[in-house]
């Protein structure tokens, strides 16, 4: 009989009975725990330039990492088309080293799958060990021929050009023993699965009779968010490895080694004239645009509550679609659209000429209003978008709140007033403070399409100054340093708005 405690509630509860594990069950865990670790490392290493350990030849990118190697052929011999058209060195080792790069990134990928299964029940683990031990003994393969790629280099490459095709050692000089650390690394981490998959199926117990292939839902509920964070990850942490280039002189296509760490880049946000006053226009711009929007973020709500008050479903669905659509119309698209109204030869030039009268200007290289314009075209395409949230807490709003206030005579703006605004404003100030804390990144695609020589001065916000600085001027350093910058700043805006959540309605939004 299971032993009971007593509740909170006074009541007595069934008490959990605790699993008591075998010595071999608690090695297993730990040596779990050491297999999962080289996983996630196994896949981390995919995408760090650092860590390609197919980088076999002097002529391939050091910015490339092995994800980039296994999906474009190109980018391994883009630097190496004349040694293979004078044929310096065989095609076909390199050819080699695409397919092993594949080849190796579908084993990750197997691996990676096989290990989540170490979550689920015996039977599971058993099945997901053997697939692990499988992806190893695949990736292993691939690291093989990755070997043999680099033996086919080094007896194909012509001798007088070895220092062109051959890899550098740490003194520089050619060597054709020399393979690169990621290389030895990738032989430890799959030595290290391979060898704690077969150790752990004989450690992991034996299924009992019935049991299938089940788990936990706290490990279900992690595995569905696996690839949320794994996305993450890539597109928003991954991404700060970039920020090492703000403390080194680096030109596009360079590497970093043998540069010495500057903060040069830095100083030149105060000490230059020109970066400052650039810098003070682009955050009036910014702080700008960003406190209109701010002060109209009240529309989606407004319109959302408009739009729950019509009683005809039918035209309440055509209203919301195109109210939407908007959204999915790119910023290219929509500037065409503006091009065809406003343009010299558009639509309302000439709607005047044919009533008589001589319209001949350029609205769009006009730069007066210009934060107004940028206004109008975003609440246009956002604002149906924007609302969606508000009608879904609009739907959850208790019918009774309504029910009742009709008993007592209140009229729809009275319900409108007392009942769906109070209970929309909890949405609404998460979504205001969230736009505080992002109030220096506007995005860069409408400004981009919008932008000209006549109006760049007023339209010109700091995302797209700094995509300006970086791809158009070649200043990457530079243009990192105030991307690090911006990115501190909004990190301490989300705390700060985070603080006034909790003084003035007592709840966090993080």
């Amino acid at each position: 009989m299971a032993a009971k405690s007593l509740s909170g509630t006074g009541e007595y509860v069934p008490k959990k009975r605790e699993v008591v594990k075998t010595p071999a069950e608690k090695v297993s865990d730990i040596l779990y725990w050491i297999l999962r670790s080289a996983i996630v490392i196994n896949v981390v290493a995919l995408f760090f330039p650092s860590l390609n350990p197919a980088r076999l030849s002097e002529g391939i990118n050091k910015n490339l990492s092995l994800f980039s190697c296994g999906v474009s052929y190109d980018s391994i011999v883009v630097n190496l088309k004349r040694a293979l058209k004078q044929e310096w060195v065989s095609e076909d080792a390199f050819a080699l080293i695409f397919y092993a790069s594949l080849i190796i990134i579908i084993a990750v990928i197997i691996i990676a799958a096989s290990g989540c299964l170490s979550l689920g029940s015996h039977k599971m683990k058993k099945v997901g060990l053997a697939v692990t031990l499988g992806g190893g003994v695949i990736e292993a393969v691939g690291l093989a021929a990755l070997f043999q790629a680099h033996s086919e280099i080094v007896e194909t490459t012509v001798a007088n050009k070895a220092d062109k095709i051959l890899l550098l050692n740490a003194e520089g000089v050619p060597d054709p023993d020399y393979l690169p650390p990621a290389f030895i690394l990738f032989i430890v981490l799959i030595s290290v699965i391979i060898l704690l998959s077969i150790v752990n199926l004989f450690l992991v117990p034996r299924s009992m009779m019935g049991e299938g292939f089940s788990m936990e839902p706290k490990f279900q509920l992690f595995l569905m968010m696996l690839p949320v964070i794994a996305l993450a990850f890539v597109f928003s942490y991954l991404p700060l490895y970039g920020w090492r280039y703000a403390f080194f002189d680096y030109k596009a296509g360079e590497s970093l080694a043998g540069k010495e760490p500057t903060l040069n880049y830095f100083t030149m946000l105060f000490q230059n004239a020109a970066t400052r006053r650039d810098i003070a226009n682009v955050l009036k711009n910014t702080l700008a645009m960003s406190g209109l929007g701010i002060a109209t973020s009240w529309v989606p709500m407004v319109f959302a509550i408009f739009l729950s008050e019509i009683r005809n479903s039918r035209f309440k669905r055509i209203v919301q679609t195109f109210t939407t659509i908007p959204n999915f119309i790119s910023w290219v698209l929509v500037y065409a659209i503006a091009i065809a109204i406003f343009n010299t030869d558009g639509f309302i030039n000439t709607l005047i000429n044919s009533m008589g009268g001589s319209a001949t200007e350029n609205y769009l290289m006009s730069d007066s209003h210009m934060w107004l314009k940028m206004l109008a075209w975003g609440i246009w395409k956002g604002t149906g978008w924007s609302a969606i949230i508000y009608i879904a807490a609009i739907s959850g709003i208790d019918q009774g709140l309504y029910e009742a206030a009709t008993v007592d005579g209140a009229g729809r703006f009275a319900k409108m007033w007392y009942i769906t605004i109070p209970e929309l404003i909890p949405t609404f100030c998460v979504l205001l403070l969230m736009s505080i804390a992002n109030i220096l990144s506007n995005g860069m695609e409408q400004y981009l399409v919008f932008s000209n020589a006549m109006n760049r001065e007023k339209i010109q916000v700091l995302d797209l100054y700094v995509y300006n600085l970086g791809i158009g001027s070649g200043l990457i350093p530079l243009s990192t340093v105030i991307g690090m910058v911006k990115s501190v700043i909004s990190v301490i805006l989300l705390f700060a708005a985070n603080g006034v959540s909790k003084l003035i309605r007592g709840e966090s939004i993080v």
